[in-house]
C-alpha cells in the first residue's frame, strides 16, 4: 500500500491473552502482545500515508481447532471467567473486523479491540 501510494486498513489477529497472563500460556501470550505492539508502531508509521492499523483480540473462538481443545470441561474455567457465557463464534470476529475495514471506523488505528464476552473486565481466572 505505502510503496503504491494508497490508502487502506491492516487489521491483526492477537488475542485477549495480549493484555493479561494466562497459566501455561507464557509463549502465546508474549507473542500476542508484540502484535498488539506492532500494530501500535505500524499505525503510528503508517497513519501519515493513510493506512490505518488495528487489531483484534478475541477470546476463545469456536472454530474446529477451539472446539478439539476449549469443550467439555477442559474449557470450563475459561467459560466461567466470561460474564457472557460463552465463548466467540467466528461471526463474532469478522463482523467486527469488517467494521474496522469500512469508512465507520475511519479514525480508529492504533488499538486492539477485545472480542471476549467482558472477561478483560473482570478477569478471574
Amino acid at each position: 500500500m505505502k510503496a503504491e501510494g494508497r490508502k487502506g486498513v491492516i487489521v491483526n489477529v492477537s488475542s485477549q491473552v495480549s493484555k493479561t497472563a494466562v497459566p501455561l500460556h507464557a509463549a502465546y501470550c508474549a507473542s500476542k502482545a508484540g502484535l498488539d505492539m506492532l500494530t501500535q508502531s505500524s499505525a503510528l508509521e503508517l497513519g501519515p500515508f493513510g493506512i490505518r492499523c488495528c487489531s483484534v483480540a478475541p477470546t476463545v473462538v469456536m472454530t474446529d481447532m477451539g472446539r478439539a481443545n476449549w469443550s467439555g470441561e477442559a474449557g470450563k474455567p475459561m467459560l466461567n471467567a466470561i460474564p457472557l457465557g460463552k465463548f466467540a463464534e467466528v461471526e463474532d470476529v469478522t463482523n467486527v473486523v469488517l467494521f474496522l475495514l469500512s469508512e465507520q471506523a475511519q479514525m480508529l488505528t492504533g488499538l486492539s479491540v477485545p472480542i471476549d464476552g467482558g472477561f478483560l473486565a473482570c478477569k478471574t481466572l
